[in-house]
């Protein structure tokens, strides 16, 4: 996933005790490591209506957190990588400029 996210341009990778945060301008993603799956976030401008999202919480207008959990690498799959496109923008606050 880290590939991924790293195709996209510069980031940081902030590992903490219980996740593991990606930034830029903003943190954008995080990611939880379990045994048997991979919960996470990504903080998007827009609230998706998808149900491979566990949950939608909006923290202002332009910033929804969405949380999401990943059983296998099968899940980063083109959807998923459009969402961690989007959310590495929301981390250059790309979406604030007009």
């Amino acid at each position: 996933m880290l590939a991924v996210v790293s195709a996209l341009g510069p980031v940081r990778v902030l590992p903490e005790k219980t996740r593991i945060a990606l930034q830029v301008r903003m943190s954008f993603a995080a990611f939880m490591p379990r045994v048997h799956w991979l919960n996470g976030h990504l903080v998007l401008a827009r609230r998706s209506g998808s149900p491979r999202f566990l949950k939608a919480e909006e923290l202002s207008p332009r910033n929804v957190v969405h949380t999401f959990r990943l059983a296998s690498p099968a899940d980063v799959d083109a959807e998923f990588t459009s969402w961690l496109s989007e959310a590495y923008r929301v981390g250059c606050q790309q979406h604030l400029r007009r």
